[in-house]
């Protein structure tokens, strides 16, 4: 598996529609992914992004959002639960002159938000992508998984050994199947993720290799609530010798119901041109952007309304599975 910051054929995503999972509204969520759409194609400058729609009514309204950058849009109808590509995606590897893909078992979170059509999402995308591979019998999401493309894989202990997706396998055996799946030799373990995170601890929302060995985390405020997970993040990395870099964290982000929000500035995307980074009205966001851009030179950092699109349940990295060039 390739890192994210590798060369890029295309993107998928997909158009939010599920209003259940959209508690605020769709309005701002579906305007937000299109700016992220926007962004990534870049005025054709940047990646070809596939977006799945339901039926053509879907389509139209995604291209009036889209204005221009429609023309860099392949649009696929499906049946699909909703945006979280990275999760119900297959994960695209890579080896001299050859794209193939990594299937994994999609069980709605560990059984929380089953909706349909999420299953065949990756047979479909394969297919659309015109790319074989292999279907493993091992319930993993994108998310839960993190890789610098030289051998080393970052994940939770919260996600992978807390019992709802694969309570037959231990840690030893869900490593090896790592390994053996994404071509990866190191798995460095940490432990939790974020309060009210609907994934269970997903690693892209906590640390995120920006270059081999080098991973970004975020630093807590002293009154985070998050504070002592994310210290935590930033020892174990450092324990398991790896280079640690540092946002300042978004804090207490709350819905409209004034609920914690699992809001993280690490669910960023990585395209060819540009780095999309979740923002949250909140003083440290233009620092964030700031400080996540200086890590991609040559690259624009784009910071775009991510709280609209984590009252679903994730952001911009979640909604999105790259496909790299082989």
């Amino acid at each position: 598996m390739p890192a994210e910051w590798a060369p890029h054929t295309a993107v998928w995503t997909a158009w939010p529609h599920d209003p259940e999972q959209w508690l605020e509204g769709l309005d701002a969520p579906q305007r937000a992914l299109m700016a992220m759409v926007s962004a990534i194609a870049d005025d054709g400058r940047g990646e070809h992004v596939h977006l799945l729609v339901r039926h053509a009514a879907d389509e139209a309204a995604a291209r009036a959002l889209l204005g221009a950058a429609a023309a860099s849009v392949t649009f696929h109808h499906t049946t699909y639960g909703d945006v979280w590509l990275r999760d119900t995606g297959p994960i695209f590897v890579t080896r001299d002159g050859e794209l193939s893909a990594a299937r994994f078992r999609f069980d709605g979170w560990g059984g929380k938000y089953v909706m349909p059509g999420d299953t065949e999402v990756g047979a479909r995308v394969m297919e659309w992508a015109n790319v074989r591979g292999v279907a493993f019998d091992l319930v993993l999401e994108g998310g839960a998984i993190e890789v610098d493309g030289v051998g080393s894989l970052l994940t939770t202990k919260q996600c992978l050994l807390g019992g709802a997706r694969n309570p037959n396998l231990d840690q030893k055996a869900l490593e090896a199947r790592l390994c053996w799946a994404l071509g990866v030799e190191r798995v460095t373990w940490l432990d939790r993720g974020l309060a009210n995170d609907h994934t269970d601890g997903h690693i892209d929302t906590l640390a995120r290799f920006v270059a081999p060995g080098v991973v970004a985390c975020m630093q807590p405020t002293a009154d985070d609530p998050n504070r002592d997970a994310l210290n935590g993040i930033i020892s174990d990395l450092r324990a398991a010798k790896l280079e640690v870099v540092t946002t300042p964290s978004p804090g207490a982000v709350l819905d409209a119901t004034g609920m914690l929000m699992p809001a993280s500035y690490m669910n960023f995307y990585i395209s060819n041109t540009t780095v999309i980074i979740p923002t949250y009205g909140v003083h440290s966001d233009d620092a964030a952007v700031k400080a996540i851009g200086e890590m991609f030179p040559g690259r624009k950092a784009i910071g775009l309304d991510g709280k609209s699109v984590v009252v679903g349940g994730g952001a911009f990295h979640c909604s999105t599975q790259q496909q790299p060039r082989a």
